[in-house]
């Protein structure tokens, strides 16, 4: 075995991107410990839309991410048949609110080589027969073949099962993890209860609350992520298979049978007290309700399962944050956006630079040094990254 496959490693942070990276350090052969502060994706990947997609306009280097990130999806369905169950790939439709238009992300899209048609609202069934041709905007809406969702958890669970087969531990409900440096080096982490694990590496994947630990550390990584909710239903008969981002509510189907919902100008209405608790108004649930009946055919009732309510994870900039800190030796983060549709790639490539200590091309430019002194963080309260305890 290579020395650098011999490294030992903690990860802390048990939603997809802790999950992914302890997975594929594990396989590579690292000696791995994932240590999470309640079970495994009980954040921000618990509460997440998981939108697989490269959708819109964005940088040419975000964009070719976020496609390597789709095609490592895509892998993974064809190497886990069983996938179907939380993992599909049947298209996305997109319409604008009215006065406004899409046709220049449609231009965009087709520039880059994404797989996108505009479809007349007349012609929607055809793509989307579960949609209310009648909530369509006049122009017409966007539909991308390629895209599709992912149920987090599940595969979340999956990868800490691979891990684990491949000598990894899981640590679970370890409490509020910190890094341990010693004459500015990483050297572990301390647990909630003051036990340490040593390690050559740590990486540092806790979404909304990585900013405040880089801060303690003294590394400034801007912060710009709001409190958000996503509302899961109750299953429901209505045939829905593509994702739907409308103006004023995103769904897409759950792989218990229910819907997946949430939107903008809901997670604005989120209220977050002050001992970090979450709050999300009942006329905001009542609302994505209606809204979603509105754009399916036959403007099904549909009713509420459970809330997810929580810190979103963004950097200050909107893109990811991937890669070593220069600034403590031995550490490295992991901290985006979009989670869902770069866990597997940023895994991926992540343990590649842990394990040969080179830079792969595709995060050259998403590095935390990339941030200047004078960007200053925006802590979340440590423990924030934790789901609301509604479900």
């Amino acid at each position: 075995m290579p020395e650098s496959a011999a490294k030992k490693v903690v990860v802390v942070g048990g939603g997809i991107l802790g999950a992914s990276t302890a997975a594929h350090l594990a396989r590579a052969g690292a000696t791995v410990t994932l240590v999470t502060a309640g079970a495994l994706a009980d954040g921000a990947s618990g509460r997440s839309i998981a939108w697989l997609n490269s959708s819109g306009d964005r940088s040419r280097e975000y964009h070719h991410l976020r496609l390597m990130g789709i095609d490592r999806y895509r892998t993974w369905a064809s190497q886990h048949p069983d996938g179907r169950a939380y993992l599909r790939f049947d298209g996305a439709v997109k319409w604008a609110a009215p006065g406004e238009t899409l046709r220049d992300t449609f231009a965009f899209e087709r520039a880059a080589g994404y797989d996108a048609v505009w479809v007349d609202r007349s012609d929607i069934a055809r793509v989307a027969p579960h949609v209310n041709p009648e909530a369509v905007a006049d122009e017409g809406a966007i539909f991308n073949a390629g895209e599709g969702w992912v149920d987090l958890p599940a595969i979340v669970a999956a990868l800490a099962e691979q891990a684990r087969r491949a000598g990894a531990r899981v640590l679970e409900h370890a409490g509020e993890t910190h890094v341990a440096t010693e004459h500015g080096r990483v050297t572990g982490v301390i647990l909630g209860n003051g036990d340490i694990l040593g390690a050559d590496s740590v990486v540092l994947a806790t979404g909304p609350a990585a900013p405040a630990e880089l801060a303690r550390l003294g590394v400034n990584v801007p912060n710009s992520s709001p409190a958000a909710f996503v509302l899961f239903t109750e299953p429901t008969d209505v045939p829905i298979r593509t994702v739907l981002n409308t103006p004023r509510v995103a769904v897409r189907p759950a792989a218990d049978g229910g819907l997946v919902l949430d939107a903008d100008w809901a997670e604005q209405t989120v209220v977050v007290a002050g001992d970090r608790t979450f709050s999300v108004p009942e006329t905001s649930v009542e609302g994505l309700l209606q809204e979603a009946s509105r754009v399916l055919l036959g403007s099904p009732e549909l009713k509420v399962a459970r809330i997810g309510a929580g810190w979103k994870p963004i950097p200050g900039d909107g893109n990811p944050v991937a890669g070593a800190v220069p600034q403590v030796p031995g550490l490295y983060v992991l901290f985006t956006h979009s989670g869902a549709t770069l866990g597997l790639i940023l895994g991926e490539l992540l343990t590649e630079e842990i394990l040969t200590g080179g830079v792969p091309p595709a995060l050259r430019t998403f590095r935390a040094d990339r941030f200047t002194s004078s960007q200053l963080s925006t802590p979340v309260p440590t423990g924030a990254w934790a789901a609301v305890r509604q479900d």
